[in-house]
C-alpha cells in the first residue's frame, strides 16, 4: 500500500513562517494593551462633570478643589479599569512594557503636579489649564509608543488643546479642560472599548 502524500515544505517557507510567528509574538508583548477603555470613558465622564462643577464656582481655590478632587477620582478608576482589563486578558503588569507605559505617563504627571504647586504658590491660576493639558497630552503620547496608535493620537490632541489654551484667553481655560478631560477622554475611551477589547 503507497504511503500516503504529503505536502513538500521548503525550509524557506517554513523558516519564513517561524519568522512571520515570532515577529507578531514580539510586536504583542511589545505593545500596553491593558489601556482601559471604558476606564477612559469613566475619566472623561468625570471631566465633563468637573468642567461643569468648576465653571459655577466664585473663587479660583474652590474652582482648583474640583479639579484635583475630578483627578483624583478619574486616576482611581483609570487604574482600578486598567488591573480589571489585565485580568481579564490575562495580560501582566509587572513586565518592561508595562513599566515603560507607567514611566511615560507618570513622569508628565508628577511633574505636573508639581507645576500646580508653584502656581497655586504664586496665585497664577490661569496657567493651570494650559500646564495641565499639555503635561497629560505629553504623559499619554509617551505612553502611548507602548501602546496602540489611538492612545499616541490622543496624546497629541491633548497637547494641541494645551496649546489652544496657552493662546486663547484666560477665560476659555475650563473650557479647555472641559474638552479635552472630557469630550476627547470620553470619544477616546469609547473608540479603545469598541477596538480594542474594552
Amino acid at each position: 500500500m503507497p504511503a500516503p502524500h504529503r505536502p513538500v515544505t521548503s525550509v524557506g517557507d517554513r523558516a519564513a513562517d517561524d519568522l512571520r510567528f515570532i515577529r507578531d509574538a514580539m510586536a504583542r508583548s511589545a505593545t500596553f494593551t491593558a489601556v482601559p477603555g471604558f476606564g477612559g470613558t469613566f475619566m472623561g465622564v468625570v471631566g465633563l462633570a468637573a468642567a461643569f462643577i468648576a465653571w459655577r464656582q466664585p473663587s479660583p481655590d474652590r474652582w482648583l478643589g474640583v479639579w484635583l478632587a475630578a483627578a483624583v477620582v478619574a486616576a482611581a478608576g483609570g487604574a482600578i479599569a486598567i488591573v480589571l482589563k489585565a485580568g481579564r486578558a490575562g495580560l501582566r503588569l509587572d513586565g518592561p512594557t508595562a513599566r515603560n507605559f507607567a514611566i511615560g505617563l507618570i513622569a508628565p504627571l508628577a511633574a505636573g503636579a508639581a507645576i500646580t504647586y508653584a502656581l497655586w504658590l504664586a496665585g497664577t491660576y490661569s496657567a493651570m489649564p494650559a500646564v495641565w493639558l499639555l503635561l497629560y497630552g505629553t504623559g499619554v503620547l509617551i505612553g502611548g509608543v507602548f501602546s496602540v496608535p489611538v492612545v499616541r493620537l490622543t496624546g497629541a490632541l491633548f497637547m494641541l488643546l494645551g496649546f489652544a489654551a496657552v493662546l486663547l484667553p484666560t477665560e476659555y481655560g475650563n473650557v479647555c479642560l472641559g474638552a479635552g478631560f472630557g469630550v476627547l477622554q470620553t470619544i477616546g475611551g469609547i473608540w479603545i472599548a469598541r477596538k480594542h477589547g474594552g
